[in-house]
Protein backbone atom coordinates (compact mmCIF):
# COMPACT_ATOMS: atom_id res chain seq x y z
CA UNK A 1 0.00 0.00 0.00
CA UNK A 2 1.41 3.61 -1.07
CA UNK A 3 0.20 6.31 1.01
CA UNK A 4 1.18 9.99 0.37
CA UNK A 5 1.81 12.74 3.32
CA UNK A 6 2.34 15.65 0.72
CA UNK A 7 0.20 18.39 0.53
CA UNK A 8 0.68 17.83 -3.44
CA UNK A 9 -1.74 15.93 -5.29
CA UNK A 10 1.05 14.52 -7.53
CA UNK A 11 2.66 12.59 -4.51
CA UNK A 12 -0.77 10.14 -4.59
CA UNK A 13 1.59 7.13 -5.62
CA UNK A 14 5.14 7.49 -4.73
CA UNK A 15 7.04 3.91 -3.91
CA UNK A 16 8.87 5.59 -0.99
CA UNK A 17 5.21 5.67 1.00
CA UNK A 18 5.19 1.51 -0.06
CA UNK A 19 3.53 -0.14 3.08
CA UNK A 20 2.95 3.02 4.89
CA UNK A 21 6.68 3.66 5.32
CA UNK A 22 7.13 7.23 6.63
CA UNK A 23 3.62 8.10 6.83
CA UNK A 24 3.43 9.32 10.74
CA UNK A 25 2.65 12.75 11.46
CA UNK A 26 2.89 15.07 8.38
CA UNK A 27 0.09 17.12 7.14
CA UNK A 28 -1.83 15.28 4.94
CA UNK A 29 -2.88 15.91 1.31
CA UNK A 30 -6.50 16.07 2.58
CA UNK A 31 -6.10 18.96 5.42
CA UNK A 32 -2.76 20.44 7.03
CA UNK A 33 -4.47 20.03 10.38
CA UNK A 34 -4.70 16.23 9.91
CA UNK A 35 -2.22 13.99 10.11
CA UNK A 36 -0.78 11.99 7.03
CA UNK A 37 -1.40 8.32 9.10
CA UNK A 38 -5.16 9.62 10.58
CA UNK A 39 -6.16 10.77 6.90
CA UNK A 40 -5.15 7.45 5.73
CA UNK A 41 -6.71 5.49 8.06
CA UNK A 42 -10.01 7.62 7.36
CA UNK A 43 -9.88 6.87 3.66
CA UNK A 44 -8.95 3.41 4.27
CA UNK A 45 -12.40 2.96 6.04
CA UNK A 46 -13.84 4.96 2.68
CA UNK A 47 -12.08 2.08 0.26
CA UNK A 48 -13.39 -0.86 2.57
CA UNK A 49 -17.23 0.08 2.84
CA UNK A 50 -18.03 0.95 -1.18
CA UNK A 51 -16.82 -3.06 -2.11
CA UNK A 52 -18.93 -3.78 0.89
CA UNK A 53 -21.85 -2.78 -0.14
CA UNK A 54 -21.40 -3.65 -4.03
CA UNK A 55 -21.16 -7.18 -3.18
CA UNK A 56 -24.07 -7.47 -1.41
CA UNK A 57 -25.72 -8.36 -4.62
CA UNK A 58 -24.04 -11.69 -4.90
CA UNK A 59 -25.93 -12.94 -1.77
CA UNK A 60 -26.96 -16.48 -1.93
CA UNK A 61 -25.32 -17.25 -5.01
CA UNK A 62 -21.83 -16.06 -5.04
CA UNK A 63 -18.46 -18.03 -4.08
CA UNK A 64 -16.07 -16.34 -1.41
CA UNK A 65 -12.59 -17.20 -2.62
CA UNK A 66 -13.62 -15.17 -6.04
CA UNK A 67 -14.86 -12.69 -4.10
CA UNK A 68 -11.85 -11.35 -2.44
CA UNK A 69 -9.93 -11.16 -6.06
CA UNK A 70 -12.83 -8.69 -6.93
CA UNK A 71 -12.76 -7.24 -4.00
CA UNK A 72 -8.64 -6.50 -4.35
CA UNK A 73 -9.32 -5.60 -7.83
CA UNK A 74 -12.40 -3.42 -8.15
CA UNK A 75 -11.09 -0.98 -5.65
CA UNK A 76 -7.90 -0.20 -7.50
CA UNK A 77 -9.27 -0.28 -10.70
CA UNK A 78 -12.73 1.45 -10.27
CA UNK A 79 -12.77 3.04 -6.70
CA UNK A 80 -9.63 4.68 -6.94
CA UNK A 81 -10.21 6.54 -10.39
CA UNK A 82 -13.58 7.68 -9.05
CA UNK A 83 -12.18 9.40 -5.88
CA UNK A 84 -9.22 10.82 -7.69
CA UNK A 85 -11.62 12.20 -10.20
CA UNK A 86 -13.87 13.75 -7.29
CA UNK A 87 -10.79 15.06 -4.45
CA UNK A 88 -8.17 15.32 -5.94
CA UNK A 89 -7.14 18.86 -7.14
CA UNK A 90 -6.43 17.94 -10.70
CA UNK A 91 -9.16 15.33 -11.10
CA UNK A 92 -11.41 16.45 -13.94
CA UNK A 93 -14.99 16.59 -11.70
CA UNK A 94 -12.57 18.68 -9.06
CA UNK A 95 -11.97 20.96 -12.04
CA UNK A 96 -14.77 21.06 -13.19
CA UNK A 97 -16.63 22.33 -10.31
CA UNK A 98 -18.69 19.47 -9.31
CA UNK A 99 -19.47 19.25 -5.80
CA UNK A 100 -19.27 15.97 -3.65
CA UNK A 101 -18.57 16.49 0.21
CA UNK A 102 -18.23 12.49 1.27
CA UNK A 103 -18.55 10.37 -1.70
CA UNK A 104 -21.91 10.49 -3.62
CA UNK A 105 -20.09 9.42 -6.53
CA UNK A 106 -17.30 7.55 -5.50
CA UNK A 107 -19.13 4.98 -2.67
CA UNK A 108 -22.56 5.38 -3.43
CA UNK A 109 -22.88 5.70 -6.89
CA UNK A 110 -20.12 3.12 -7.19
CA UNK A 111 -21.20 0.54 -4.98
CA UNK A 112 -25.01 0.64 -6.46
CA UNK A 113 -23.82 0.46 -9.97
CA UNK A 114 -21.76 -2.16 -9.74
CA UNK A 115 -24.48 -4.26 -7.57
CA UNK A 116 -26.34 -3.68 -10.76
CA UNK A 117 -23.91 -5.43 -13.01
CA UNK A 118 -22.85 -8.37 -10.67
CA UNK A 119 -27.30 -8.95 -10.57
CA UNK A 120 -27.45 -8.88 -14.41
CA UNK A 121 -23.86 -11.11 -14.51
CA UNK A 122 -24.29 -13.48 -12.11
CA UNK A 123 -27.79 -13.99 -13.69
CA UNK A 124 -31.23 -14.81 -10.91
CA UNK A 125 -30.76 -16.83 -7.90
CA UNK A 126 -32.77 -20.42 -8.63
CA UNK A 127 -36.62 -20.05 -7.80
CA UNK A 128 -36.41 -16.33 -8.41
CA UNK A 129 -39.82 -15.06 -9.36
CA UNK A 130 -41.64 -17.83 -7.08
CA UNK A 131 -43.23 -17.85 -3.85
CA UNK A 132 -39.98 -20.36 -2.84
CA UNK A 133 -37.58 -16.79 -2.63
CA UNK A 134 -40.70 -14.12 -1.74
CA UNK A 135 -38.66 -13.74 1.91
CA UNK A 136 -39.41 -11.38 4.99
CA UNK A 137 -36.34 -9.81 6.53
CA UNK A 138 -35.41 -13.13 8.62
CA UNK A 139 -34.54 -11.32 11.76
CA UNK A 140 -35.91 -7.34 11.92
CA UNK A 141 -33.85 -6.54 15.54
CA UNK A 142 -30.63 -7.05 13.76
CA UNK A 143 -32.26 -4.82 10.80
CA UNK A 144 -32.50 -2.01 13.35
CA UNK A 145 -29.20 -2.57 15.34
CA UNK A 146 -27.40 -2.62 12.16
CA UNK A 147 -29.27 1.09 11.11
CA UNK A 148 -28.43 2.26 14.36
CA UNK A 149 -24.91 1.55 14.14
CA UNK A 150 -24.76 2.80 10.50
CA UNK A 151 -26.89 6.21 11.69
CA UNK A 152 -24.35 7.01 14.37
CA UNK A 153 -20.93 5.86 12.23
CA UNK A 154 -22.70 8.55 9.41
CA UNK A 155 -21.51 11.22 11.38
CA UNK A 156 -17.96 10.13 11.33
CA UNK A 157 -18.50 10.20 7.89
CA UNK A 158 -20.40 13.35 6.62
CA UNK A 159 -19.10 15.37 9.79
CA UNK A 160 -15.58 14.05 9.40
CA UNK A 161 -15.04 14.93 5.62
CA UNK A 162 -14.81 18.46 7.05
CA UNK A 163 -11.45 17.49 8.05
CA UNK A 164 -11.66 19.62 11.18
CA UNK A 165 -13.92 19.77 14.16
CA UNK A 166 -15.19 23.68 13.23
CA UNK A 167 -18.77 24.87 12.82
CA UNK A 168 -18.74 23.11 8.99
CA UNK A 169 -18.49 19.80 10.55
CA UNK A 170 -21.12 20.44 12.70
CA UNK A 171 -23.44 21.68 10.25
CA UNK A 172 -22.63 18.45 8.41
CA UNK A 173 -23.55 15.96 11.34
CA UNK A 174 -26.86 18.40 11.89
CA UNK A 175 -28.27 17.81 8.08
CA UNK A 176 -27.14 14.42 8.21
CA UNK A 177 -29.44 13.44 10.93
CA UNK A 178 -32.11 15.65 9.93
CA UNK A 179 -32.02 14.01 6.29
CA UNK A 180 -32.05 10.64 7.96
CA UNK A 181 -34.99 10.87 10.38
CA UNK A 182 -36.80 12.64 7.23
CA UNK A 183 -35.87 9.60 4.80
CA UNK A 184 -37.17 7.35 7.49
CA UNK A 185 -40.49 8.61 8.21
CA UNK A 186 -41.06 9.48 4.17
CA UNK A 187 -40.64 5.47 3.31
CA UNK A 188 -42.37 4.41 5.97
CA UNK A 189 -45.35 6.40 4.95
CA UNK A 190 -45.30 5.06 1.14
CA UNK A 191 -45.19 1.42 2.62
CA UNK A 192 -48.08 2.23 4.71
CA UNK A 193 -50.13 2.98 1.69
CA UNK A 194 -50.22 -0.47 1.02
CA UNK A 195 -50.64 -2.88 3.82
CA UNK A 196 -51.73 0.14 6.52
CA UNK A 197 -48.59 -0.90 8.74
CA UNK A 198 -46.06 0.78 10.72
CA UNK A 199 -42.98 -0.85 9.32
CA UNK A 200 -39.66 -0.50 11.55
CA UNK A 201 -37.88 -2.22 8.21
CA UNK A 202 -39.24 0.60 5.95
CA UNK A 203 -38.27 3.41 8.40
CA UNK A 204 -34.83 1.64 8.74
CA UNK A 205 -34.99 1.10 5.13
CA UNK A 206 -35.52 5.22 4.14
CA UNK A 207 -32.79 6.29 7.34
CA UNK A 208 -30.77 4.90 4.78
CA UNK A 209 -32.04 6.24 1.81
CA UNK A 210 -31.78 9.99 3.48
CA UNK A 211 -28.23 9.45 4.58
CA UNK A 212 -26.97 8.02 1.04
CA UNK A 213 -28.49 11.33 -0.21
CA UNK A 214 -26.94 13.71 1.94
CA UNK A 215 -23.81 12.52 1.69
CA UNK A 216 -22.63 14.25 -1.21
CA UNK A 217 -24.55 17.46 0.02
CA UNK A 218 -23.49 17.54 3.62
CA UNK A 219 -20.80 20.15 3.48
CA UNK A 220 -22.51 22.79 0.67
CA UNK A 221 -26.39 22.99 2.12
CA UNK A 222 -28.22 24.14 5.47
CA UNK A 223 -31.00 22.25 7.32
CA UNK A 224 -34.06 23.26 5.14
CA UNK A 225 -32.39 21.69 2.50
CA UNK A 226 -31.99 18.58 4.54
CA UNK A 227 -35.94 17.90 5.05
CA UNK A 228 -36.02 18.08 0.45
CA UNK A 229 -33.03 15.68 0.78
CA UNK A 230 -35.03 13.20 2.96
CA UNK A 231 -38.26 13.39 1.43
CA UNK A 232 -37.02 12.64 -2.30
CA UNK A 233 -34.77 10.32 -1.35
CA UNK A 234 -36.70 8.21 0.49
CA UNK A 235 -39.70 8.47 -2.33
CA UNK A 236 -37.49 8.00 -5.31
CA UNK A 237 -35.74 5.53 -3.86
CA UNK A 238 -38.78 3.76 -2.46
CA UNK A 239 -40.02 3.27 -5.81
CA UNK A 240 -36.55 2.15 -7.59
CA UNK A 241 -36.95 -0.99 -5.52
CA UNK A 242 -39.67 -1.72 -8.42
CA UNK A 243 -36.96 -1.38 -11.19
CA UNK A 244 -35.66 -4.82 -10.13
CA UNK A 245 -39.12 -6.50 -11.45
CA UNK A 246 -39.20 -4.02 -14.61
CA UNK A 247 -35.69 -5.00 -15.80
CA UNK A 248 -35.80 -8.50 -14.25
CA UNK A 249 -32.56 -8.33 -12.77
CA UNK A 250 -32.12 -10.35 -9.25
CA UNK A 251 -30.45 -7.65 -6.90
CA UNK A 252 -31.11 -9.56 -3.55
CA UNK A 253 -30.49 -6.42 -1.21
CA UNK A 254 -31.71 -3.41 -3.49
CA UNK A 255 -27.99 -1.56 -3.51
CA UNK A 256 -28.94 -0.15 -6.56
CA UNK A 257 -32.34 1.25 -5.48
CA UNK A 258 -30.60 2.30 -2.20
CA UNK A 259 -27.26 2.96 -3.17
CA UNK A 260 -26.77 4.05 -6.90
CA UNK A 261 -30.39 5.90 -7.35
CA UNK A 262 -30.21 7.91 -3.86
CA UNK A 263 -26.44 8.37 -4.68
CA UNK A 264 -27.78 10.27 -7.86
CA UNK A 265 -30.54 11.71 -6.03
CA UNK A 266 -28.08 13.17 -4.09
CA UNK A 267 -25.77 14.79 -6.39
CA UNK A 268 -28.49 16.35 -8.39
CA UNK A 269 -29.46 17.42 -5.10
CA UNK A 270 -26.85 19.14 -4.20
CA UNK A 271 -26.94 21.42 -7.47
CA UNK A 272 -30.47 23.12 -6.63
CA UNK A 273 -29.45 23.37 -2.52
CA UNK A 274 -25.66 24.24 -2.73
CA UNK A 275 -24.51 27.40 -0.30
CA UNK A 276 -21.35 29.38 -0.51
CA UNK A 277 -22.30 30.55 2.67
CA UNK A 278 -22.45 27.06 4.09
CA UNK A 279 -19.13 26.41 2.77
CA UNK A 280 -17.58 28.92 4.34
CA UNK A 281 -18.56 27.41 7.66
CA UNK A 282 -15.15 26.35 7.88
CA UNK A 283 -13.28 29.78 7.17
CA UNK A 284 -11.69 29.08 4.04
CA UNK A 285 -13.57 27.10 1.77
CA UNK A 286 -15.28 28.87 -1.43
CA UNK A 287 -17.86 27.96 -3.89
CA UNK A 288 -20.14 29.27 -6.44
CA UNK A 289 -23.46 27.37 -4.85
CA UNK A 290 -26.01 25.78 -6.73
CA UNK A 291 -29.66 27.44 -8.25
CA UNK A 292 -30.05 28.53 -4.52
CA UNK A 293 -27.27 30.88 -5.31
CA UNK A 294 -28.14 31.67 -9.01
CA UNK A 295 -25.13 29.23 -9.99
CA UNK A 296 -27.05 27.66 -12.47
CA UNK A 297 -23.96 25.42 -14.31
CA UNK A 298 -23.70 23.47 -11.21
CA UNK A 299 -26.31 21.15 -12.50
CA UNK A 300 -24.69 20.16 -15.59
CA UNK A 301 -21.57 19.54 -13.63
CA UNK A 302 -23.20 17.33 -11.47
CA UNK A 303 -25.27 15.47 -13.85
CA UNK A 304 -21.76 15.19 -15.90
CA UNK A 305 -20.26 13.45 -12.46
CA UNK A 306 -23.33 11.40 -11.71
CA UNK A 307 -23.58 10.02 -15.96
CA UNK A 308 -19.74 9.24 -15.95
CA UNK A 309 -19.60 7.59 -12.38
CA UNK A 310 -22.25 5.09 -13.53
CA UNK A 311 -21.13 4.34 -16.97
CA UNK A 312 -16.81 3.99 -15.81
CA UNK A 313 -18.43 1.87 -12.98
CA UNK A 314 -20.82 -0.22 -14.74
CA UNK A 315 -18.25 -1.44 -17.78
CA UNK A 316 -15.18 -1.42 -15.37
CA UNK A 317 -17.01 -4.37 -13.40
CA UNK A 318 -18.72 -6.25 -16.10
CA UNK A 319 -15.49 -6.50 -17.72
CA UNK A 320 -13.74 -7.68 -14.14
CA UNK A 321 -16.50 -9.94 -13.57
CA UNK A 322 -16.17 -11.06 -17.54
CA UNK A 323 -12.27 -11.56 -17.00
CA UNK A 324 -12.71 -13.74 -13.97
CA UNK A 325 -14.87 -15.86 -15.63
CA UNK A 326 -12.79 -17.28 -18.38
CA UNK A 327 -10.13 -17.57 -15.33
CA UNK A 328 -10.06 -21.20 -13.91
CA UNK A 329 -11.00 -20.41 -9.91
CA UNK A 330 -12.34 -17.26 -10.33
CA UNK A 331 -15.89 -18.06 -11.54
CA UNK A 332 -18.33 -15.71 -8.87
CA UNK A 333 -21.72 -17.63 -10.00
CA UNK A 334 -21.94 -21.13 -7.16
CA UNK A 335 -23.41 -24.26 -8.61
CA UNK A 336 -26.68 -24.97 -8.58
CA UNK A 337 -26.13 -28.35 -6.14
CA UNK A 338 -23.89 -25.65 -4.46
CA UNK A 339 -27.14 -23.03 -4.19
CA UNK A 340 -29.52 -26.28 -3.01
CA UNK A 341 -27.51 -26.82 -0.38
CA UNK A 342 -26.62 -23.04 0.88
CA UNK A 343 -23.44 -21.07 0.62
CA UNK A 344 -23.30 -21.02 4.48
CA UNK A 345 -23.13 -24.61 4.68
CA UNK A 346 -20.79 -25.02 1.00
CA UNK A 347 -19.29 -22.16 1.33
CA UNK A 348 -18.39 -21.28 5.19
CA UNK A 349 -19.42 -24.54 7.20
CA UNK A 350 -21.21 -22.82 9.61
CA UNK A 351 -24.63 -21.03 10.08
CA UNK A 352 -25.90 -17.93 11.65
CA UNK A 353 -29.20 -20.68 13.06
CA UNK A 354 -28.38 -24.19 14.10
CA UNK A 355 -30.76 -26.58 13.67
CA UNK A 356 -32.65 -25.10 11.50
CA UNK A 357 -33.96 -27.96 9.16
CA UNK A 358 -33.45 -28.29 5.40
CA UNK A 359 -36.16 -29.46 2.74
CA UNK A 360 -34.32 -31.45 -0.20
CA UNK A 361 -36.69 -30.77 -3.07
CA UNK A 362 -38.23 -33.38 -4.61
CA UNK A 363 -36.73 -35.31 -7.69
CA UNK A 364 -33.60 -33.50 -7.05
CA UNK A 365 -30.43 -35.67 -5.99
CA UNK A 366 -27.50 -33.96 -4.23
CA UNK A 367 -23.77 -34.71 -5.56
CA UNK A 368 -21.31 -33.93 -3.31
CA UNK A 369 -18.44 -32.06 -4.96
CA UNK A 370 -14.91 -30.70 -4.12
CA UNK A 371 -16.51 -27.28 -3.41
CA UNK A 372 -19.33 -28.83 -0.71
CA UNK A 373 -17.84 -30.51 2.37
CA UNK A 374 -20.44 -32.93 3.12
CA UNK A 375 -24.23 -33.74 1.04
CA UNK A 376 -27.72 -32.70 1.52
CA UNK A 377 -28.65 -35.73 3.16
CA UNK A 378 -25.35 -35.81 5.43
CA UNK A 379 -26.41 -32.52 6.91
CA UNK A 380 -30.09 -32.61 7.42
CA UNK A 381 -29.73 -36.13 9.12
CA UNK A 382 -26.96 -34.14 11.55
CA UNK A 383 -29.92 -32.04 11.94
CA UNK A 384 -32.67 -34.37 12.34
CA UNK A 385 -30.48 -36.37 15.37
CA UNK A 386 -29.78 -32.73 16.95
CA UNK A 387 -33.91 -31.55 16.69
CA UNK A 388 -34.74 -35.52 18.57
CA UNK A 389 -31.98 -34.87 21.03
CA UNK A 390 -33.48 -31.59 21.23
CA UNK A 391 -37.15 -32.40 21.91
CA UNK A 392 -36.13 -35.68 24.32
CA UNK A 393 -34.92 -32.57 26.97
Amino acid sequence: MSFPTSLSPSSSIRPEFFALKGVLGDPSMGSARIPAIVFCIYQCVFAAITPALAIGAIAERGRLGPLMVFVFVWATVVYDPLVYWTWNSKGWSYVLGGLDFSGGTPIHISSGTAALAISIFLGKRRGYGTARLAYKPQNSTFVVLGTAFLWFGWFGFNGGSALSANLRAASACIVTNLAASVGALTWMLWDYRLEKKWSVVGFCSGAVTGLVAITPAAGWVGAPAAVAFGIVGGTVCNFATKLKFLAEYDDVLDVFATHGIGGIVGNILTAFFAQASIAKFDGTTVIAGGWIDHHYIQLAYQLADSVAGVSYTFVMTTLILWVMHYIPGLTLRVSEDTEILGIDEAEMGEFAYDYVGMEQELGHEVKTTSSVPESLSQHASRTETAVSEEKSL
